[in-house]
């Protein structure tokens, strides 16, 4: 029986040993290899060349410098594996920059249109159904006076009443309520005043009525006026297009002829791109110039602020309501809006030195041997800089051109 005993307990020291003897070897192996992998050398010029020894960059001849790389990987959001392989860490020596703790006042500098004002515009249309005879005017922008001829409409309705009233002054002259009641609906009708009085007169049915322009004003067709923008340029680029309603056109009843803009009171439209959008608000003093004078200026109030982003160019449109009696500007005029922003207090640092890659900003921040990528949140931004609220303080040292640093072949190669 101890027989048996002691040979088990040779049988596990043996065991034992052996297996203390593999761990030792394979740690030593994985050691060995760790050690070889983190003795790497690289261009500071071109990341992208990687060699396990030292010698010559075989792209512009520079001396491969030492690298020591890990095995430990980032994670699949982090920015680190975003930009890796030749842009996670930068080894070489470029230009640098800090950040300030400083105020900025600025000045905006807002490009802009005159428009028509939609609000002002008058709908010329039919109270009675009929056909048109006559088009005294005939190309949408063409302008016309208070009190113009617009178009001749015969209409069967508007001829029967005409007779009624007739009848009425003739044979009822004795009972004034009815004969104004069917005046004030020849009036409703569209008749004007001179009009009736010389039906009256003449005892005679017109079976032609003449409508008149109520207002002074610009002529435009019947589309909508959604975007007061691209009618301002068909105006400018295309002033002889011809009027959808023409001669002999029938027209039904409360049917838009055609509208009437109004040039006294125009919009002045600006853009503003995001950067900019917290710093604009309605109310806010901005100064105006025009194309035709730079140095002629006038003050204005912002009346309102879009909140809709222009699909074209992804800014933001801001009002102005100008009275164009003394102006005069013509619809088109090309406008230059100045707006004075806030004191805006923060960390600053100047927007070449920052670069977008997608979602992200970063900067690189320099190490003891090159700069590594850092994530960074933006604020505003003040003419050439650009506020930071998390990410870097005035403390750290960043590259001044991180466009440079992110793409390493936008140098000039030396064969």
């Amino acid at each position: 029986m101890n027989k048996y005993i002691k040979y088990g307990l040779a049988l596990i020291v043996i065991s034992i040993i052996g297996i203390a003897i593999y761990f030792y070897v394979i740690k030593s192996d994985n050691h060995s290899e760790t050690e070889h992998q983190k003795e790497v050398y690289t261009c500071s010029m071109h990341p992208q060349i990687i060699r396990d020894k030292p010698g010559n960059c075989p792209i512009c001849g520079m001396t491969l410098v030492k690298k020591i790389t890990g095995n430990n990987s980032a994670d699949d959001n982090s920015i680190d594996n975003l930009i890796k392989p030749t842009n996670n860490f930068i080894v070489g020596n470029y230009q640098t920059t800090t950040a300030i703790d400083t105020t900025f006042n600025s000045e905006i500098n807002l490009p802009g249109i005159v428009a028509y004002d939609p609000n002002s515009s008058v709908n010329i249309a039919a109270r009675m159904s009929g056909r048109i005879e006559r088009m005294y005017v005939n190309y949408k922008y063409q302008k016309v006076n208070k009190g113009q001829k617009l178009f001749d409409l015969y209409s069967p309705e508007l001829l029967t009443e005409q007779q009624n009233f007739i009848y009425m002054v003739i044979n009822d002259a004795e009972n004034p309520s009815i004969i104004n009641a069917s005046r004030q609906k020849l009036l409703l009708y569209g008749m004007t005043q001179n009009q009736i009085n010389a039906l009256s007169n003449s005892k005679k049915v017109n079976p032609l009525i003449t409508i008149y322009s109520p207002a002074f004003g610009i002529i435009d067709g019947t589309g909508t006026m959604d975007d007061t923008t691209n009618a301002v340029m068909q105006s400018t680029s295309n002033n002889t297009e011809v009027l959808d309603v023409k001669e002999g056109n029938y027209i039904k009843k409360g049917e838009v002829v055609f509208k009437l803009l109004n040039t006294d009171k125009v919009w002045g439209i600006f853009n503003v791109s995001q950067s900019y959008n917290s710093l604009v608000q309605a109310n806010q003093s901005i100064r105006i110039t025009t194309e035709l004078d730079k140095e002629d200026f006038f003050d204005a109030k912002i009346n309102f602020v879009e909140t809709q982003l222009n699909p074209a160019d992804k800014t933001n449109r801001i009002r102005v309501y100008l009275n164009n009696n003394k102006l005069k500007l013509p619809i088109g005029l090309r406008l230059q809006g100045v707006v004075k922003t806030n004191p805006a207090k923060g960390i600053w640092i100047q927007k070449q030195a920052m670069v977008s890659i997608g979602n992200k900003k970063i900067v690189f921040l320099k190490m003891e041997n090159g700069f590594k990528a850092s994530s960074i949140k933006t604020g505003i931004e003040m003419d050439d800089f650009i506020q930071i609220i998390e990410g870097i303080s005035v403390k750290d040292t960043i590259a001044k051109n991180a466009q440079y640093l992110i793409d390493s072949e936008s140098f000039i190669k030396n064969e």
